[in-house]
């Protein structure tokens, strides 16, 4: 039996910090913190840098991508460990939308997803897409992951186009079928407390290039019935976030993309349409955006333009933190009249609204639950072409894990990097190795152990 669909409109009891800490007591460097979501990478010396940005520079969120994510014990420390060194809950954000873009799956230790196509289009109906929602909102609510960049509303219009319907991210070339389904998709995370974002504003369905490469132009492609979805969610009450896209549309702005344009961003989304709700950028350092701007012309532009928070693909740059930069830039810009301090306390009070619903905060393993000692083996073994290697860790440290041959040469580096304690496994794909004798090794400044391996083809 189908459920009733609807978008919910999320309050509750708010956390300590909203009590004890008012918006007027807040920095001007802290309110431009929380405007940003950044990436990392693992394992990294802006790792370091990146609980300095959390602790000392009160970022509102960071972006797990492929390179954070490696099993469900995994992300749930790494989620925990972020969420204690913040003052403010962060957001932690995730691109989950089903099929090709979707950061957990079968490799992870999750499960391989339909995309929004198939569940559109293929089989258009309610059952599949709420049963695939519910299962990734399950997913991400367990493991502490609060904040999906999904569902994608773009029609679409063009099933080639290279970022869209290449990659079958749109549920249909129908509008109200695009609504439909991603409304579905929508409750289902909101049940799980999960805020969700609408993609990619006013539309990149009709899109004949990337705008991750460069300039996107869809001015002779776009039309208005594109904005069918959002206006029918939005009429619903949908007040989470709505991703701006980097692209042109000389119809809605004649000098500048939409993810840069006031007439699209406050004129059209937030006054005309009357969204309420937080805008994201799309990932700011795309080769549509850094092509054609500045680094500090592109801040200045979109905060101006209405977006409430900027998202950054890392937390790095020139060897520095990226955070630092960008705050110090919106710090100065707008104590030069350069960014209205109206823009800065408006996109704020958005953000920490959006706050308030966050209840996908991920805990610790409990004692019972991290291993005692160092563990190695793998299976089958014997093994023909590929076999599973599964490892517990005691403590969280730096850890290699390497394959070497007979003779002690290292013939393939599995894991090298960060991890804190617990169980991981990796697949070893071995076909282009000949039979013989290998050596597993796991190892750290204090642990090590070896495995002997057989491969028979």
């Amino acid at each position: 039996m189908a459920k009733k669909s609807k978008i919910r409109l999320l309050f509750c009891a708010l956390p300590l910090f909203f009590l004890t800490n008012p918006v007027q007591s807040q920095s001007l460097s802290d309110k431009i913190g929380q405007m940003l979501i950044v990436g990392f990478h693992q394992p990294s010396p802006f790792m370091d840098t990146l609980w300095v940005d959390i602790k000392q520079r009160n970022i509102g969120g960071v972006i797990l991508f492929g390179r954070n994510v490696v099993n469900p014990a995994q992300i749930q420390h790494l989620n925990a460990q972020l969420q204690q060194a913040a003052t403010i809950p962060l957001f932690i954000a995730i691109d989950q939308e089903g099929g090709y873009v979707s950061r957990l799956d079968a490799d992870n230790g999750f499960a391989d997803t339909y995309t929004a196509f198939t569940l559109g289009t293929t089989f258009n109906l309610e059952d599949s897409t709420r049963r695939s929602a519910e299962m990734m909102a399950q997913w991400l609510a367990g493991r502490g992951i609060n904040l999906n960049l999904a569902p994608v509303v773009d029609v679409n219009v063009n099933p080639a186009s290279p970022a869209i319907g290449h990659w079958e991210r749109s549920f249909s070339s129908d509008p109200m079928t695009v609504f439909q389904h991603a409304a579905w998709f929508i409750d289902e995370f909101h049940q799980k407390d999960i805020t969700t974002t609408l993609k990619h504003f006013p539309g990149h369905g009709s899109a004949e290039t990337d705008s991750h490469f460069g300039f996107t132009d869809i001015t002779q492609t776009w039309a208005d019935s594109e904005l069918v979805p959002y206006q029918q969610l939005i009429g619903q009450g949908y007040a989470d976030l709505i991703m701006t896209g980097h692209v042109y549309n000389a119809h809605l702005d004649s000098t500048y993309p939409a993810s840069l344009s006031y007439q699209t961003i406050t004129g059209l989304l937030k006054d005309s349409l009357g969204f309420t709700g937080a805008v994201i950028s799309d990932e700011m350092l795309m080769g549509a955006i850094v092509n054609n701007y500045s680094f500090d012309q592109a801040i200045e532009l979109a905060i101006n333009a209405g977006t409430d928070i900027l998202l950054y693909s890392t937390n790095e740059r020139n060897n520095h933190s990226l955070v630092r930069e960008v705050i110090e830039i919106v710090e100065q810009k707008v104590l030069a009249g350069l960014i209205p301090m109206s823009r800065i306390d408006d996109a704020y009070n958005k953000i920490i609204a959006l706050k308030q619903r966050i209840t996908a905060v991920a805990e610790p393993l409990a004692s019972s639950q991290i291993p005692k000692s160092l563990n190695l083996i793998n299976y089958p073994n014997p093994f023909n072409s590929g076999t599973t290697i599964e490892f517990s860790l005691p403590k969280t440290d730096f850890f290699t894990l390497k394959i070497y041959n007979i003779f002690g040469q290292e013939i393939a580096t599995i894991f090298s990097g960060n991890l804190a304690a617990g169980t991981y496994q990796y697949q070893w794909e071995a076909s282009q190795y000949a039979s013989g004798l290998y050596y597993c090794r796991i190892a750290s400044g204090d642990y090590q152990q070896t495995n002997k391996m057989i491969l028979m083809k």
